[in-house]
């Protein structure tokens, strides 16, 4: 073979490589291209898995934000108005051989054993910001066509009892309600003045997510001004609704009923506060979840709405909201 064809193989084998080459280089920029796609997909996806991640610490999350931005997070409780003349308290309160519930428990411990089946994956910071809230209220002034707070209960996340007293109306008791709240006459005894119940409650709520149902009627009852974005009334939750079936708002009696198959506020002894705080707290966590993710997406978007107007307390007496099996005897 002359030399000539040696070197024209020998350049045609150069070219070859080359193009293979060149082919390979291509393929590799396109797996480095397909990679960074790749790298960023994972990097959106493990974005939005901490996003839900995070939900679960949405409280702590609501403080934070609260606190750095000033979005209304403090506490605007107004002042005490009242200008009542207090009792000294003498002692607790007197109970009667048989009503085991009505003896109001004070100030307990976070570590109170539990009354709530339930539980959460919150963290404990997280469970320690969460608590709910039942006020039964007295009629004063003619006819009793005032309501005053008798009575106030406040749980934790596990429904242990973080307060829970009798409270002595700013003016005499009229009609006590008792088919409905419960309070008899021999309960406001030696019961704690208003004005001192309301200085504790408002300690106690203070950087608190407020759960209850048509909780906006204690906090009338009971003069403050909670942040509307830390309150999660379940009488008007759609989710609650939604997933009981029902196309209007219901009582709490009706909603535990049907979602959680207990029954409450039965019998002749009226309601009892403790146990209907812990009633709105587990229809709270059926929908948990789904309901701290929406509130962290209006607080996103600065969407914070105002506080609702379903604030009165005219529906207090209608039928739907009181035991039907009970005879009223409030004297």
């Amino acid at each position: 073979m002359s030399y000539a064809s040696s070197g024209g193989l020998l350049s045609n084998h150069r070219h070859s490589c080359r193009k293979v080459l060149m082919v390979h280089t291509k393929k590799i920029a396109g797996v480095k291209r397909k990679i960074q796609q790749n790298s960023s997909r994972i990097t959106d996806l493990k974005k939005i898995l901490k996003e839900q991640h995070d939900g679960s610490m949405w409280t702590t999350q609501l403080v934070r934000r609260l606190k750095s931005d000033h979005l209304d997070g403090e506490m605007q409780f107004p002042q005490s108005s009242s200008s009542c003349v207090s009792r000294p308290r003498l002692s607790g309160l007197v109970s009667r051989p048989g009503d085991s519930w009505e003896v109001d428990s004070g100030f307990s411990s976070e570590a109170s054993p539990s009354a709530s089946g339930r539980s959460s994956p919150c963290a404990s910071s997280c469970l320690s910001t969460v608590v709910a809230l039942d006020c039964e209220m007295v009629g004063t002034g003619p006819g009793g066509r005032y309501s005053e707070l008798a009575r106030c209960s406040i749980v934790g996340y596990h429904g242990n009892i973080l307060y829970d007293k009798y409270v002595q109306p700013c003016r005499p008791v009229t009609d006590y309600r008792t088919p409905w709240s419960g309070i008899q006459k021999h309960h406001l005894l030696d019961a704690t003045p208003f004005a001192q119940a309301r200085e504790e409650i408002l300690a106690t709520l203070e950087g608190k997510v407020v759960i209850g149902h048509s909780v906006y009627n204690d906090f009338e009852v009971l003069d403050i001004n909670h942040p509307p974005h830390m309150v999660r009334d379940t009488s008007m939750s759609p989710l609650l609704s939604q997933l009981a079936g029902f196309s209007c708002k219901r009582s709490l009696k009706v909603l535990t009923s049907k979602l959680l198959n207990r029954k409450i506020q039965g019998g002749r002894q009226g309601h009892n506060s403790v146990e209907d705080a812990q009633a709105a707290l587990d229809l709270y966590k059926l929908v948990e979840g789904e309901w701290e993710r929406e509130v962290q997406t209006t607080l996103r978007v600065g969407n914070v709405s105002d506080e609702p107007s379903y604030t009165s307390s005219s529906h207090y007496m209608q039928d739907q909201y009181w035991p039907s099996d009970v005879i009223f005897n409030s004297q």
